[in-house]
């Protein structure tokens, strides 16, 4: 999946747009992070456009913001979104051994471990997923000696506020929730700032869309060359208010989503896309509906209700 004016910013084609915007590079006082780049048009009809872009959750994040605020306004939403993600990256980043959620992984089997408000949140909203998606869905998936039925051992104390892992060798990762998450962190930001008219892009599989382009009803975005739906080019969708997430296989080679009927990575080179009102929902159901099989799938379609499921 991908975004089209991504490209088209970059390269400045605003003529392929058909956008009023004159075409400047950020030019601000503003003091901002060297990770984040970004772009600024404005119009006396639309108001400012600005992109920005960086690299956080392990991807790039690409962002689109519309308004009459102000370039400097513009960029602070930006520089509160990237400040965001790295707060959420050193609590719950699996692969950060710096990481609270590193931290219990290594302790919480020896004995009960204090976790912050909000991770235990994210993490009793995880394992009643595991419920709710008829085991589709497993944060336990990466643990040593993974079997099914392991997430039984997670004992969530609600009002000790602790977490226990009932045997050793367990581990959480949080890493197939995670974008989705932030995306819903992200549009509080937005709205905490009066922005409107937003896109979110998270490595081409994570996208929160919010009111809509300057010239269209929402936001357009594509599936890249390669994808193929029931034998053809998937069209374009407008999002409007709403979260697109994608989880699967973009290659062959590439087998990173693991099946907890079985313990294995699912084969094959597809993926599925979904569209729905929460990015944190969309990222557990697109990712349950890749390993479910057509009886899970009846479960989750009712459980979640989305508006859109998309097999590429």
């Amino acid at each position: 999946m991908c975004i089209r004016d991504r490209y088209v910013f970059e390269k400045g084609e605003l003529q392929n747009c058909g956008l009023p915007f004159h075409f400047s590079l950020g030019n601000t006082d503003l003091k901002m992070p060297d990770v984040i780049k970004h772009l600024y048009k404005y119009s006396p009809s639309q108001g400012g456009l600005l992109y920005a872009w960086f690299p956080s959750m392990h991807t790039r994040v690409d962002i689109m913001l519309c308004g009459r605020q102000g370039e400097d306004i513009l960029l602070s939403v930006v520089d509160a979104v990237y400040k965001m993600l790295c707060r959420l990256e050193k609590m719950a980043n699996y692969y950060d051994a710096d990481s609270e959620l590193a931290y219990l992984n290594r302790t919480a089997s020896t004995h009960p471990q204090q976790v912050s408000h909000e991770l235990y949140d994210m993490l009793t909203f995880c394992v009643d997923c595991y419920i709710r998606t008829a085991g589709c869905f497993d944060v336990t998936i990466h643990s040593a000696d993974y079997t099914p039925n392991l997430i039984r051992s997670v004992q969530l104390s609600p009002q000790e506020r602790t977490l226990l892992f009932l045997q050793p060798g367990v581990t959480i990762n949080l890493s197939g929730f995670l974008k989705g998450y932030a995306l819903e962190k992200t549009r509080k930001l937005l709205q905490h700032y009066e922005v409107k008219d937003a896109l979110i892009n998270m490595g081409n599989s994570s996208v929160l869309a919010l009111g809509h382009h300057p010239l269209a009803d929402g936001w357009k975005v594509g599936f890249g060359q390669g994808a193929v739906l029931n034998g053809r080019k998937p069209q374009e969708l407008l999002l409007q208010n709403e979260c697109l997430t994608t989880s699967g296989n973009d290659s062959h080679e590439r087998k990173h989503i693991i099946n907890p009927r079985n313990g294995k990575p699912v084969e094959g080179k597809r993926e599925v896309a979904v569209v729905t009102d929460n990015g944190a929902i969309g990222e557990v159901l697109s990712t349950g509906l890749f390993v479910a099989d057509a009886r899970q799938r009846e479960i989750l379609e009712a459980e979640f209700r989305p508006r859109l499921i998309l097999d590429l």
